[in-house]
């Protein structure tokens, strides 16, 4: 699983999207495909590696995968059936907020095809809606 190997601070606060019309604008930089998210949502380190796994499964290892987003934000909760009070809960899970636009995985070296049916299984894994794109349309 993606976590931090060390954080200034063990916990940190609550960071909540505001609702904006405007896309995050981002590009392809490494592969020729990609899956854009196109909804903003807190993806945790488990759907990252998941949607990573299911992606490096379909594509029979072959060609690479790159991450571009990295679960740095803790998320605490406090145990079932525990009364108010008493500080702050432990960290859960590491999580990351992913604006509208945002290029969360990218593929180089297979077919087109073969990306678009990875990409697909691995948006599957995912909490948000997604879109496959390709460095053709830039």
């Amino acid at each position: 699983m993606l976590i931090p190997k060390r954080t200034k601070f063990r916990k940190t606060f609550k960071n909540k999207f505001k609702p904006k019309i405007l896309e995050y604008k981002s590009k392809l930089i490494f592969g020729n495909y990609g899956l854009k998210a196109m909804e903003n949502c807190r993806i945790t380190a488990k759907q990252i590696e998941a949607a990573r796994r299911a992606i490096t499964r379909k594509m029979k290892r072959n060609g690479r995968v790159w991450i571009h987003v990295f679960p740095h934000t803790p998320i605490t909760a406090k145990p079932t059936e525990v009364r108010m009070g008493k500080g702050k809960g432990s960290v859960s899970y590491w999580a990351t907020n992913v604006k509208a636009g945002k290029v969360i995985f990218e593929i180089e070296g297979i077919s087109s095809e073969l990306a678009q049916q990875a990409l697909r299984y691995g948006a599957g894994k995912l909490p948000l809606r997604t879109k496959f794109i390709n460095r053709k349309l830039f």
